[in-house]
Protein backbone atom coordinates (compact mmCIF):
# COMPACT_ATOMS: atom_id res chain seq x y z
CA UNK A 1 0.00 0.00 0.00
CA UNK A 2 1.04 3.31 -0.59
CA UNK A 3 0.66 6.59 1.08
CA UNK A 4 -0.25 10.15 -0.39
CA UNK A 5 1.19 13.23 1.25
CA UNK A 6 -0.99 15.93 0.41
CA UNK A 7 -0.97 19.73 1.07
CA UNK A 8 -2.97 21.07 2.79
CA UNK A 9 -4.55 24.71 2.27
CA UNK A 10 -6.55 27.38 4.63
CA UNK A 11 -9.01 29.60 2.85
CA UNK A 12 -10.73 32.64 4.66
CA UNK A 13 -14.59 33.24 4.03
CA UNK A 14 -14.66 37.08 6.12
CA UNK A 15 -18.16 37.89 5.74
CA UNK A 16 -19.53 41.41 6.71
CA UNK A 17 -23.56 42.37 5.77
CA UNK A 18 -23.81 39.71 3.82
CA UNK A 19 -21.16 40.04 1.74
CA UNK A 20 -17.31 37.98 1.11
CA UNK A 21 -14.38 39.32 0.63
CA UNK A 22 -12.87 38.13 -3.26
CA UNK A 23 -9.29 39.32 -4.34
CA UNK A 24 -8.76 38.87 -7.86
CA UNK A 25 -5.89 36.66 -8.47
CA UNK A 26 -2.86 38.50 -10.29
CA UNK A 27 0.83 37.39 -11.58
CA UNK A 28 0.39 34.06 -9.88
CA UNK A 29 0.57 31.87 -12.54
CA UNK A 30 -2.53 29.71 -10.87
CA UNK A 31 -6.04 30.91 -12.10
CA UNK A 32 -4.71 34.62 -12.51
CA UNK A 33 -7.99 36.98 -13.61
CA UNK A 34 -10.15 34.67 -11.04
CA UNK A 35 -11.75 35.83 -7.74
CA UNK A 36 -11.10 33.56 -4.74
CA UNK A 37 -10.38 34.70 -0.79
CA UNK A 38 -7.65 34.85 1.29
CA UNK A 39 -5.77 32.02 1.23
CA UNK A 40 -2.36 30.31 1.75
CA UNK A 41 -0.48 27.00 2.88
CA UNK A 42 0.34 25.86 6.34
CA UNK A 43 3.82 25.99 7.11
CA UNK A 44 5.95 23.08 9.17
CA UNK A 45 5.05 23.42 12.54
CA UNK A 46 1.90 25.71 12.23
CA UNK A 47 -1.77 24.93 13.22
CA UNK A 48 -5.24 25.82 10.99
CA UNK A 49 -5.76 28.94 12.74
CA UNK A 50 -2.05 29.93 13.19
CA UNK A 51 -1.89 29.88 9.23
CA UNK A 52 -4.80 31.41 8.58
CA UNK A 53 -4.12 34.12 10.94
CA UNK A 54 -0.82 34.67 9.03
CA UNK A 55 -2.01 34.56 5.93
CA UNK A 56 -4.98 37.13 6.55
CA UNK A 57 -2.06 39.44 7.72
CA UNK A 58 -0.03 39.36 4.68
CA UNK A 59 -2.78 39.32 2.39
CA UNK A 60 -5.11 41.64 3.79
CA UNK A 61 -3.79 43.83 6.38
CA UNK A 62 -6.00 42.40 9.38
CA UNK A 63 -5.84 40.91 12.78
CA UNK A 64 -7.42 37.63 13.22
CA UNK A 65 -8.57 36.22 16.73
CA UNK A 66 -8.14 32.69 16.50
CA UNK A 67 -10.66 32.35 19.48
CA UNK A 68 -13.14 33.61 16.86
CA UNK A 69 -12.09 31.32 13.86
CA UNK A 70 -14.36 28.74 13.02
CA UNK A 71 -13.41 25.83 10.60
CA UNK A 72 -16.69 25.81 8.57
CA UNK A 73 -15.46 22.98 5.89
CA UNK A 74 -13.01 20.59 5.05
CA UNK A 75 -12.41 19.53 1.25
CA UNK A 76 -10.54 16.69 -0.34
CA UNK A 77 -9.61 17.80 -3.98
CA UNK A 78 -8.12 16.12 -6.16
CA UNK A 79 -6.00 18.30 -9.49
CA UNK A 80 -4.49 16.77 -12.54
CA UNK A 81 -1.47 16.30 -10.86
CA UNK A 82 -2.09 15.79 -7.03
CA UNK A 83 -4.51 15.50 -4.16
CA UNK A 84 -4.66 18.15 -1.54
CA UNK A 85 -6.82 18.75 1.81
CA UNK A 86 -8.44 23.05 1.82
CA UNK A 87 -9.78 24.07 5.46
CA UNK A 88 -12.70 26.77 5.00
CA UNK A 89 -12.67 29.45 8.21
CA UNK A 90 -14.76 31.61 8.51
CA UNK A 91 -14.81 34.82 10.38
CA UNK A 92 -16.90 38.20 11.16
CA UNK A 93 -14.49 39.71 13.20
CA UNK A 94 -11.16 41.51 12.44
CA UNK A 95 -9.02 43.97 13.37
CA UNK A 96 -7.10 46.89 11.43
CA UNK A 97 -7.88 48.23 7.98
CA UNK A 98 -7.87 45.99 5.25
CA UNK A 99 -5.94 46.91 2.30
CA UNK A 100 -4.14 44.84 -0.02
CA UNK A 101 -0.62 43.39 0.74
CA UNK A 102 0.31 41.84 -2.29
CA UNK A 103 -0.46 43.53 -5.55
CA UNK A 104 1.65 42.09 -7.45
CA UNK A 105 -0.33 38.64 -6.48
CA UNK A 106 -3.19 40.49 -5.91
CA UNK A 107 -5.10 43.13 -8.68
CA UNK A 108 -8.59 43.70 -6.73
CA UNK A 109 -9.62 43.36 -3.06
CA UNK A 110 -13.10 43.95 -2.64
CA UNK A 111 -16.80 42.72 -0.48
CA UNK A 112 -19.24 40.94 -2.59
CA UNK A 113 -22.77 40.38 -1.98
CA UNK A 114 -23.51 36.62 -1.67
CA UNK A 115 -26.37 36.32 -3.92
CA UNK A 116 -23.91 38.09 -6.39
CA UNK A 117 -20.34 36.45 -6.90
CA UNK A 118 -18.09 37.22 -9.96
CA UNK A 119 -18.65 34.83 -12.70
CA UNK A 120 -14.80 34.71 -12.63
CA UNK A 121 -14.67 32.60 -9.20
CA UNK A 122 -11.65 29.77 -8.72
CA UNK A 123 -14.49 27.29 -9.41
CA UNK A 124 -13.33 25.29 -5.90
CA UNK A 125 -13.88 28.24 -4.06
CA UNK A 126 -16.94 29.17 -5.47
CA UNK A 127 -18.05 25.68 -4.43
CA UNK A 128 -17.20 25.50 -1.19
CA UNK A 129 -18.41 28.68 -0.55
CA UNK A 130 -22.33 27.33 -2.14
CA UNK A 131 -21.68 24.11 -0.16
CA UNK A 132 -20.71 25.81 3.31
CA UNK A 133 -24.08 28.50 2.96
CA UNK A 134 -26.44 24.62 2.08
CA UNK A 135 -24.36 23.64 5.35
CA UNK A 136 -22.17 21.23 3.78
CA UNK A 137 -19.08 20.20 6.14
CA UNK A 138 -17.09 18.52 4.29
CA UNK A 139 -17.05 18.16 0.66
CA UNK A 140 -15.15 16.45 -2.15
CA UNK A 141 -13.69 17.89 -5.29
CA UNK A 142 -12.96 16.93 -8.48
CA UNK A 143 -13.36 13.20 -8.38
Amino acid sequence: MSHIKMPVAVHLFLMKDNKVLLSRRYNTGFQDGNYSVVAGHIERNETIKQAMIREAMEEANIILDGEKLEIIQVMHRRTETEERIDYFIFSDKWQGKLKNNEPLKCDDLRWFALEQLPENMVEYVRYALVSYLGREYFTEFGY
